[in-house]
């Protein structure tokens, strides 16, 4: 009889320091690969997502690039997330750099360029959604961590238990927009997109991964960190039985 592991995505293991070497670099190139759908998502050129319309504000604002004001977004609510003492991992930091600097990189290169009209837009922006799901199913598969702004929205819903995380969701995506409209982001046709679809989609990747979200126990950076110290003990104390055979 098979397992069921053998037909599923399983959460991956930190409990050595390989291991969460490999499963910061599986992050890595999760993440990068999400930029790319951050970007066509941008380049489809009909609204942003919610967080972009932000980022985009920003960096339009103040005249930097998109990945610099991702970065500088992302580590301010990374900074909220300490003030709250949610649980802080490696891969949060990951996310908060490469994301954005993914969509400078494909922004460069001119990879895609930004569509013309709503009816190219759309499926460039769901297309998108689609790269974004499936490649943060498998950063959360590393078990490192959650991003800065899942971690803040988590952190919110626990102080206002009277409130449904998916209003609490809701209340701070519109914040974000809101803002990001205000520092001139663009709001239009592919923000509604986002914010209905998102969910569907990323569930759809669930499924068909049959990944168990709920089953993940992400490792703390401080839990990481002792990881790291354990092995290097570990190496310290063979070679001095080396020096002394």
């Amino acid at each position: 009889m098979e397992t069921v592991s053998a037909h599923r995505l399983l959460p991956r293991r930190n409990d050595t320091a390989g291991g969460i070497l490999l499963n910061a670099l599986l992050a890595a190139v999760s993440l990068f690969v999400n930029g790319f759908g951050v970007y066509l998502t941008i380049q489809a050129n009909i609204g942003a997502g919610p967080w972009d319309v932000l980022n985009l504000g920003v960096s339009r604002s103040l005249g930097i690039l998109y990945g610099t004001a991702s970065v500088a977004v992302s580590l301010l609510i990374l900074g909220i997330d300490v003030l709250m003492k949610e649980p802080i991992g490696i891969a949060m930091f990951i996310d908060a750099v490469v994301v954005g600097k993914a969509v400078d990189f494909f922004n460069w290169i001119h990879a895609v360029p930004a569509c013309g009209s709503l009816k190219s837009g759309i499926p460039v922006m769901l297309a998108g959604l689609v790269i974004m799901a499936y490649t943060q199913v498998a950063y959360m598969a590393a078990s490192l961590g959650c991003g800065p702004r899942d971690t803040l929205l988590v952190g919110l819903a626990k102080r206002v238990k009277k409130v449904p995380i998916g209003a609490v969701s809701i209340g701070l995506l519109s914040l974000a927009t809101l803002i990001g409209w205000l520092l001139g982001g663009p709001v239009g046709v592919g923000t509604l997109i986002c914010a209905f679809c998102t969910g569907p989609i990323m569930q759809l990747a669930f499924r068909t991964l049959r990944f168990d979200a709920t089953s993940i126990r992400h490792q703390r950076l401080r839990d990481s960190v002792e990881v790291f110290l354990r092995h290097i003990h570990v190496q310290v104390g063979q070679r001095r039985e080396r020096k002394t055979e």
